[in-house]
């Protein structure tokens, strides 16, 4: 921690700054106000303490001068008896953190400038934030720069450190699990644990157990004690994805330990109390998982306190670049790999594509093509044959025999060069191959490297 001391008497500098130096904090000492204001154009302190009274500029000016010009520190005043009265006004008007009656009381200015100092860390973290915002559209492990994902990541800064209940709706592989880890790790709890349950993969008699938990004996195969996820996850998050999915009858008995914040295992006889934030998510449309009862509507306004819906990645199509090169960073040490980047025509036909799967498969497209490549760049050629099309679909681009090339509609030009190439090479040497194109050897060469051929066209 550095702390800017603003002090005129040279005694009572001194002896504060030994006795925050003595706490392994790095003091800068000021005469006055104005010497601080000449030391804070060159260094940036966590803290500034700063006698209210001083000659040349005074506390008071001193802490208008940095709030006019953004760059007040969390800030402590300190003063004589007679000047409370000013220093609450100071705390009030400019934003001081706290103001301490001299003499000074060290385990008291301890605490203080603990709590400053983590404010200040507060303020650098946002500024991070923000900048990771701003330049690379990057939260946690959300990526997107779009208007639409800056609206989810405005959202989440929101709602983050408050206790409020969350509901994230989207289609499946948007990334729901993402927001809620990234609301999690934002929050006055990202020291407690985080548990995330999916509703949908359970069978209706496990899921009151591994939400509650259950005691030895509360059913046949209860052969021992089990802890639920609100137990689990007390003091910290539990996300309950796919929440829909969840039997009408367990949505009542959530309902209460919402209300109640107590659970009570299954075979058990006493009330446990816990303290957790519950987010939840679903993939289904809310007004009609509310018509078909799917979705109790108590349940629904208890939990819907803040609603964060995720687009699909077709309605932000401008990030997959972006998102692919987070990917490939990703998988990369996952497989350990060296994939360097994806080509231009590979983010076309991304750009193209629909993605009913959304981030996921895009994910696992990307994970395919990585393995695949191992090194260098991604190119058409490391997607699946079938990649964009339905399922049971023919190729895009197929060759027919004998010396016919089949090209449906949305076939690019490259796509056609590739094919047209990889047949007449079929039927021709090199040599020949490339008078039927019209190329000079070189150019058939370095496009058969480019398509995947070159290797097996250099030996020939």
């Amino acid at each position: 921690m550095r702390v800017l001391l603003a002090e005129d008497d040279d005694q009572h500098r001194a002896r504060l700054s030994k006795i925050m130096q003595s706490w392994g904090i790095a003091v800068e000492p000021a005469i006055d106000g104005l010497d601080a204001l000449e030391k804070l154009s060159h260094i940036t302190p966590h803290v500034l303490l700063t006698d209210l009274m001083m000659p040349r500029v005074n506390g008071f000016e001193l802490l208008k001068r940095l709030q006019s010009q953004g760059t007040l520190p969390p800030s402590i005043v300190m003063t004589a008896f007679g000047d409370i009265e000013t220093a609450v006004r100071t705390i009030h008007d400019l934003g001081a953190y706290w103001f301490l009656e001299k003499p000074i009381q060290p385990a008291v200015l301890k605490v203080l400038l603990d709590r400053a100092a983590a404010q200040s860390r507060l303020a650098e973290e946002a500024e991070v934030l923000q900048r990771r915002l701003r330049y690379e559209g990057i939260l946690q492990e959300l990526v997107g720069a779009c208007p639409a994902m800056q609206q989810v990541y405005s959202l989440i800064q929101q709602v983050a450190p408050s206790k409020a209940s969350v509901l994230i709706t989207g289609e499946s592989g948007t990334g729901k699990e993402l927001v809620a880890r990234a609301i999690h790790r934002l929050s006055r709890r990202r020291e407690g644990p985080f548990v995330a349950l999916n509703c949908a993969a359970l069978p209706e008699s496990l899921i009151e157990s591994e939400l509650f938990g259950h005691e030895k004996g509360a059913f046949t195969d209860a052969i021992e004690r089990r802890t639920g996820c609100f137990e689990l996850a007390d003091h910290g998050t539990l996300l309950l994805d796919e929440l829909a999915e969840m039997p009408t009858g367990t949505q009542a008995k959530l309902l209460r330990v919402l209300e109640d914040s107590s659970v009570r295992r299954l075979g058990g006889r006493n009330e446990i109390s816990v303290d957790v934030r519950v987010i939840a998510s679903t993939n289904k449309i809310l007004e009609d998982a509310l018509k078909k009862n799917e979705l109790r509507e108590d349940l629904y306004y208890r939990l819907n306190v803040f609603h964060i819906c995720l687009p699909a990645l077709r309605q932000r199509i401008e990030d997959v670049p972006l998102l692919a090169a987070s990917l490939v960073e990703t998988l990369n040490r996952k497989h350990d790999t060296r994939v360097a980047d994806v080509h231009a025509d590979v983010l076309e036909r991304f750009q193209r594509y629909s993605w009913p799967g959304n981030v996921r498969e895009l994910r696992n497209t990307l994970e395919r093509a990585v393995i695949v490549a191992g090194e260098g760049t991604i190119l058409p050629q490391h997607l699946p044959p079938d990649f964009g099309l339905p399922s049971g679909s023919a190729p895009l681009v197929s060759i027919v025999e004998p010396g016919m090339v089949h090209l449906p509609f949305g076939t690019t030009v490259k796509e056609a060069e590739k094919a047209l190439i990889m047949m007449t090479t079929k039927h021709a040497n090199k040599t020949r191959a490339a008078e039927i194109l019209g190329l000079s050897l070189k150019t058939l060469f370095n496009k058969l490297k480019e398509y995947g051929g070159g290797e097996k066209s250099a030996a020939r």
